[in-house]
C-alpha cells in the first residue's frame, strides 16, 4: 500500500508565520501598549489642569480650598479609570487580531494542503467554517494530539475571550466562567473583598492581563513550532465525521457532474 504526505509543513513557511505573528506582537506593545505606561501621571496632570482651568471660580471668602483639590482628585480619578478601561480595550482588540489572524493562517495552511489531494468546494468551505473543537478533531486524527498539549488549554482560553469580547452574553461566557474565570476577575478582589459573586461576572469583567497576553502569544508560537513537518496517510486514525462527509459529497458531486 502506497504512503504519501498529506500535510506539509515548509521551514521557511513555519517561520515566515511565526515571525509575522512576533511581529506584531512587538509592534503591539511599542505602538500601542507603550501609550498607557505612565497613566498615573498623566492622571495628576489632569487633576493639575483642572485646578488651573478652574483657579478663575475659586473665591476665597466663599469658597473651602479643599473643595477645589478634592475635586481636582475626582478629576483625576476618572481620567484614571478612563484610560486603564481604553488599556484594557486595546489589549483585547489586540489579543482578537492576534487570534483571528493565528486561526485564519491555520485553515489557509490546512486548506491548501487538502488541495494537493482533494478538490472540492464543500470541503474548503467546511474547513474555514468548523468550530474550533471540530478542528482539534482533524489535528488529532492527522496523529498530532494537540490536546494533550501545554499551549492547547492557553488557545482555547483565547477562543473564549474574543468570543466574549466580540459578542458579550453566550455560550463562550458560560465556558469561560467555569473553564477559564481567571480572565474575569473581581474588580474589587484586591481590596480585600469581594462584591461580585462567581456567578455574577459578565462581559464587562473581562480582562487580560499583560502576562496573560504573553502567554496567548507564546501559545502561538509553541503551536506552530509544534506542527508536523509531514503528516503521511498512514499516520491518519479515526477521521472526524463532518471532515469525511465533506470529502464524500465533494466526491459525489464530481461524479454527478461527469455523468452528465
Amino acid at each position: 500500500m502506497s504512503d504519501y504526505v498529506l500535510f506539509q509543513m515548509w521551514g521557511p513557511f513555519r517561520q515566515s508565520l511565526i515571525g509575522g505573528h512576533l511581529f506584531y506582537v512587538e509592534q503591539a506593545r511599542k505602538r500601542l501598549f507603550s501609550q498607557f505606561d505612565d497613566i498615573e501621571s498623566e492622571a495628576d496632570k489632569a487633576a493639575e489642569n483642572w485646578l488651573e482651568q478652574s483657579s478663575h471660580r475659586f473665591d476665597p471668602d466663599r469658597h473651602d480650598p479643599g473643595s477645589f483639590y478634592e475635586a481636582a482628585n475626582d478629576v483625576g480619578v476618572e481620567f484614571y479609570g478612563l484610560l486603564s478601561d481604553m488599556r484594557d480595550q486595546t489589549r483585547l482588540s489586540v489579543v482578537a487580531g492576534m487570534f483571528h489572524e493565528w486561526d485564519k493562517q491555520l485553515r489557509g495552511w490546512l486548506v491548501q494542503e487538502i488541495k494537493h489531494w482533494h478538490l472540492g468546494d464543500n470541503t474548503t468551505l467546511k474547513v474555514w467554517s468548523a468550530d474550533f473543537g471540530d478542528i482539534a478533531d482533524l489535528l488529532e486524527c492527522l496523529g498530532w494530539k494537540i490536546r494533550s498539549t501545554r499551549y492547547f488549554a492557553t488557545l482555547d482560553a483565547c477562543r473564549l475571550v474574543v468570543n466574549v469580547y466580540k459578542h458579550g452574553e453566550g455560550k463562550s461566557l458560560v465556558d469561560l466562567r467555569h473553564k477559564y474565570s481567571e480572565y474575569l476577575p473581581d474588580p474589587f478582589q484586591s481590596a480585600g473583598g469581594s462584591i461580585f459573586g462567581f456567578e455574577y461576572r459578565d462581559h464587562t469583567h473581562l480582562k487580560v492581563s499583560d502576562e496573560q497576553f504573553q502567554a496567548f502569544s507564546d501559545a502561538i508560537v509553541a503551536f506552530w513550532q509544534d506542527v508536523p513537518e509531514n503528516v503521511f496517510s498512514s499516520q491518519t486514525t479515526d477521521v472526524p465525521g463532518w471532515f469525511e462527509k465533506a470529502i464524500l459529497n465533494d466526491q459525489a458531486k464530481r461524479k454527478q457532474s461527469s455523468q452528465k
